[in-house]
């Protein structure tokens, strides 16, 4: 098992459909997560660190939509207006999970594990601590 992220090999740039989610049940989410990953690297443009990068670089571009749909539901564009709803904003939000997601999964193929390990330190250190800000004392 390692944790060295799998080199994309430059691939002929044939697109193939993503995959359909299932209609009917819940998602699962790491076999859809999985199924992205394949589709993605099947269609990848470049390989490599090159690959690796970009795709963790969607990321930022993710973000970015989620600030303008959060610009545009709010109206604070004067010229604009309102353009958005805050659906879009959920949507957006989703958006930005999946991408990093698909970016976990493309560094190792353990990112079930991976995640699940981060959020249960994560979960740890917030919420088995309280959480409390206001019992803290502020260093002399």
């Amino acid at each position: 098992m390692s944790t060295q992220p799998r080199p994309l090999t430059p691939r002929p740039l044939t697109r193939s459909a993503p995959p359909e989610p299932e209609a009917d049940g819940p998602t699962d989410l790491w076999a859809t997560v999985d199924a992205l990953w394949n589709w993605l690297d099947a269609n990848a443009a470049h390989g490599g660190r090159e690959g690796l990068l970009l795709r963790v670089l969607k990321l930022s571009e993710e973000v970015g939509e989620v600030a303008q749909a959060i610009i545009g539901a709010t109206g604070q564009n004067p010229r604009k207006g309102v353009t958005h709803t805050w659906e879009d904003v959920q949507g957006e939000l989703c958006d930005v999970a999946v991408t990093a997601l698909v970016a976990l999964r493309t560094l190792t193929p353990e990112a079930e594990a991976v995640f699940a390990g981060h959020l249960a330190r994560v979960a740890e250190r917030s919420l088995e601590s309280g959480g409390d800000r206001s019992a803290r004392q502020p260093a002399p």
